[in-house]
């Protein structure tokens, strides 16, 4: 499907407007932009060609749109576990019980394990941004490759690693208290 033109310009006509911009911003077109045809060398990244609100255009070939969108929902997959991570971290800092007050145990390890979730909340914000911009810059390239690297999977395990940790210790000074 054809992008919509202007008539005078004879350029595409941005139709999205992010955030309510009184200014139309023109669209990034993706394929146009990010490579010089004939020495196939590839410019700066394609969220640092302006205008930096525009919305990125991308020729939907094969199977180009579902990847996009697989693309996003992983960025908010991520965004979510930040999410949750930094709940459970504002919950231990302020020592959170429904039933009984917290244990000096529990107080003195409030604070240190806090600060350890959130740090692992903005590591995965981190992780899933920065996947999210690689990804994008591959497709605008077409050559992406879905798959994870070991940056990845060690900040995730140290996820997996901490949550299960922490459980363990919660659950043994509970049985303590009982």
């Amino acid at each position: 499907m054809p992008a919509p033109c202007d008539e005078e310009e004879g350029g595409p006509v941005n139709t999205y407007a992010p955030f309510h911009l009184p200014v139309q911003l023109r669209p990034v077109l993706a394929d146009r932009q990010s490579i010089d045809v004939k020495n196939r060398h590839y410019e700066s990244s394609i969220f640092c060609i302006p205008p930096f609100l525009g919305p990125l255009l991308f020729d939907n070939t094969d199977s180009d749109a579902r990847d996009h969108c697989a693309n996003e929902r992983t960025f908010l997959s991520y965004l979510r576990l930040s999410i949750y991570m930094s709940i459970v971290a504002i919950a231990i800092v302020v020592s959170f019980h429904l039933k009984s007050e917290p244990t000096n145990l529990e107080l003195r390890m409030a604070k240190p394990l806090g600060i350890i979730f959130w740090f692992l909340s903005l590591c995965c914000l981190a992780l899933g941004f920065g996947n999210y911009v690689k990804t994008v810059e591959k497709y605008s390239r077409r050559m992406a490759i879905v798959q994870t690297g070991w940056k990845t999977q060690s900040v995730l395990t140290l996820v997996a690693f901490s949550i299960v940790a922490v459980c363990v210790l919660f659950l043994a000074t509970n049985s303590k208290r009982s």
